[in-house]
């Protein structure tokens, strides 16, 4: 599983000309699922980037975790993580998870994050999903539960 972690002082997704979740500060986390993630890889993904120290302390050094904070996140499905660019000019997106299977994981991710009392937002599975996203730093991070 990958994620791409982004530190914002807020966000928001869009389907549809209509917003369907939007947080103030926290983090964004796109997340990819393959085809060998299982439930733990959606764990880990979980609790290393909650508790990542991204955000800063009184003295400016990025000291302090979401959880410290009290901010909020926004997870957003995004299968183009595992897009092979490698060969030719289109990418190739068969590393990705099937639909099912990402579905499954990207949900189990999201009550992951709400069993830890987190506040998550998200878009909607599968839909052209338009992000806004005020990266705060900028900070950003990618995660990989397969190079642990």
């Amino acid at each position: 599983m990958r994620a791409v972690i982004q530190r914002v002082s807020e966000a928001s997704v869009v389907v549809d000309s209509l917003c369907v979740g939007a947080i103030g500060e926290g983090l964004v986390i796109l997340l990819g699922v393959t085809h060998e993630d299982t439930e733990s890889d959606a764990e880990y993904i979980g609790d290393k980037a909650t508790n990542l120290r991204v955000f800063e302390d009184a003295d400016g050094k990025m000291n302090r975790s979401l959880a410290e904070i009290g901010g909020a996140v926004l997870a957003i499905s995004q299968f183009t993580l595992y897009g092979d660019c490698s060969r030719g000019r289109r990418p190739s997106f068969d590393k990705a998870a099937k639909p099912d299977q990402a579905r499954h994981l990207y949900q189990h991710f999201v009550r992951h994050l709400k069993k830890h009392r987190y506040t998550v937002a998200t878009g909607i599975f599968q839909a052209k999903m338009i992000v806004s996203i005020k990266n705060v730093g900028p900070v950003t991070f990618v995660l990989d539960s397969k190079k642990l």
